[in-house]
């Protein structure tokens, strides 16, 4: 006789989901000084974002269902198609959208190893099987990939840049890796750091979206536009994978004050070339400062870097980390994303940097 559960149970493998697991905003018992954990910019939003925000006043109203002024916004500043772009609450909406529209039992997506790990929990969501690639030097792999293509392959996500790696693939990676697809199978290119990229070999996928049947791109305002408390994010990609996405997707997913905010913000180019301008004085700077204290750093193209520390005990990054919360300096430890003796920080303000690469060198030279 079959057992009858005593309460609701999750159906199966939703349990198996490790939980997302965010930076860090603040220590019990210390106060906080610099917080430099989730890739937030350190310029904020910008004032017309916020002036379109507030102007939200009339709260009875559902918003756009459409999200149709931001689409047109977007369109017009990167020469898309309105109706190729879809919108929602962050990209992680998105993505997750993606993995509810085309992956079930049976099915099988890839990522990268140190891939963003919100994509391991869309595809467990879904009820398909996660497939780990391996990377090379941190960065995407892909041969790695492509070797794990089978007839199941439904989805493969990169992020480009990768996320916390700060790595990336050149465009012509990209295209082989496309080429070297399935047809039926989706690849989706998750370019939420794009904005900061300064490589001439770097594209966020826009070209590979427009021409390709099989090609999504993802975007986010959480990064560079500075609106990751009202969550905004959209991807663009073939008519009929925004048309089956937008099938499942809820009625009114973005808010007023979110869609207001992310129509100024995008508008705003003035302001966001100053965010992007401070992202490009600063990364270089860390990232030599930190290196001049003997520690390793990834190269990165983001606005964060992926700092390497030692296994010897007292200087590891667990150490590292509880003394620069002792010092008012919160930053991320990516050990769920594989990488146990690494810290990521996020590049900050100059008080912020500078605070960080000194409380660094403090832990390195005591004892």
């Amino acid at each position: 006789m079959d057992r009858v559960p005593s309460r609701p149970e999750p159906r199966a493998g939703i349990l198996d989901i490790a939980p997302y697991v965010p930076g860090k905003s603040s220590v019990s018992g210390q106060p906080t000084k610099h917080k430099l954990s989730s890739n937030e910019t350190p310029l904020g939003a910008s004032p017309k974002a916020l002036e379109a925000y507030r102007s939200i006043n009339h709260l009875e109203h559902y918003p756009d269902g459409s999200a149709e002024e931001l689409r047109q916004t977007l369109a017009k500043i990167h020469g898309l198609n309105a109706d190729r772009i879809i919108c929602g609450s962050g990209s992680d909406e998105i993505l997750s959208l993606i993995a509810y529209t085309y992956l079930g039992q049976g099915d099988e997506a890839i990522y990268s190893q140190h891939g963003f790990s919100v994509y391991k929990i869309a595809i467990m969501a879904a009820g398909a099987t996660p497939i780990v690639a391996p990377e090379k030097n941190l960065t995407t792999d892909v041969d790695a990939v492509l070797e794990r293509v089978t007839n199941k392959t439904k989805v493969v996500f990169i992020a480009n840049p990768n996320n916390p790696t700060g790595t990336y693939l050149p465009f012509d990676e990209v295209k082989r890796l496309h080429e070297g697809l399935p047809k039926n199978c989706l690849l989706v290119l998750d370019a939420a750091y794009a904005e900061y990229v300064r490589r001439n070999d770097y594209e966020a996928g826009i070209s590979l979206a427009s021409s390709a049947d099989n090609v999504i791109m993802t975007r986010t305002f959480s990064k560079v536009y500075g609106l990751a408390a009202l969550r905004v994010g959209w991807g663009f990609g073939p008519e009929h994978v925004i048309d089956a996405m937008n099938r499942i997707r809820g009625p009114f997913n973005m808010n007023s004050a979110a869609l207001a905010a992310g129509i100024a913000a995008a508008k705003d180019q003035d302001f966001l070339h100053k965010a992007i301008a401070h992202n490009s004085e600063w990364l270089p700077i860390v990232t030599e400062q930190v290196t001049q204290l003997g520690l390793k750093v990834t190269p990165s193209v983001g606005n964060f870097i992926l700092i390497h520390f030692s296994e010897e005990k007292g200087k590891t990054a667990q150490d590292a980390d509880a003394f620069l919360q002792s010092k008012g300096c919160i930053l991320r430890q990516v050990g769920s994303y594989g990488l146990p003796n690494c810290l990521r920080m996020s590049i900050g303000s100059e008080a912020a940097n500078l605070d960080v690469i000194a409380a660094l060198k403090e832990f390195l030279h005591s004892n």
